[in-house]
């Protein structure tokens, strides 16, 4: 991934994207028309209500072009994607097993960012940001968002929910969405599962899903 001649720093774009493997190959570019989007307060996300948190910003309004190439053959492409840049010192407290998070793209232009810390004792800690079309952008506390796991996925003796239904009452939001690839499962030395989802219900619209701890 790299920077071309004309980017702007506020936008991270325009960006060229390659990668290649056996079979498959693609190139990519990446514009924006709107500025990165500060998570959290002005980028300072809160992930329990001790000292854990992270720096954090998104930039999920990029718009996509160019071409995947599968077993030699090209086909041109164009969609939307999401750029999360987040880091920290101390992401998780001892009592916090992993983490559930969204990146969604709502069909009416909103975009909405969420995320729950697990905790031993249940009390889960969760956060969001509704991003509206104009790019202004809303915190939704902890209690304003329930996420309900829907279905398990049995991968590597593990039991993953892969499906859930999401509400946020504040903003008459209630969802429910399925994987792409239920097996979406990353066997890396730090496992966990991530893959592109859709959804539908009160509002539609396609995302991400990014699970650890399971």
């Amino acid at each position: 991934m790299r920077g071309l001649d004309q980017m702007r720093d506020v936008t991270i774009a325009p960006l060229e994207l390659n990668a290649s493997g056996a079979d498959f190959s693609y190139v990519l570019r990446l514009d924006a028309d709107r500025e990165l989007v500060l998570q959290g307060d002005a980028g300072y996300s809160k992930k329990s209500e001790r000292e854990q948190a992270s720096y954090y910003f998104s930039q999920p309004y990029f718009k996509v072009s160019g071409s995947i190439t599968i077993d030699d053959k090209a086909v041109d492409v164009s969609g939307q994607a999401w750029m999360d840049r987040e880091w920290s010192s101390q992401p998780l407290a001892s009592d916090q097993t992993g983490w559930d998070w969204f990146s969604l793209h709502l069909n009416a232009t909103e975009k909405l960012m969420l995320f729950r810390l697990r905790q031993k004792d249940g009390n889960d800690y969760c956060s969001g940001n509704w991003i509206s079309r104009d790019g202004k952008t809303e915190q939704l506390a902890s209690g304003g968002i329930k996420l309900t796991p829907l279905s398990l996925t049995a991968i590597e003796g593990r039991k993953v929910p892969t499906a859930w239904r999401i509400a946020i009452p504040s903003r008459s939001l209630m969802i429910e969405t399925v994987p792409l690839n239920a097996r979406s499962w990353m066997g890396t030395s730090f496992p966990y599962w991530e893959g592109p989802i859709s959804f539908g219900g009160s509002h539609r619209g396609v995302g991400y899903l990014e699970m650890t701890g399971y």
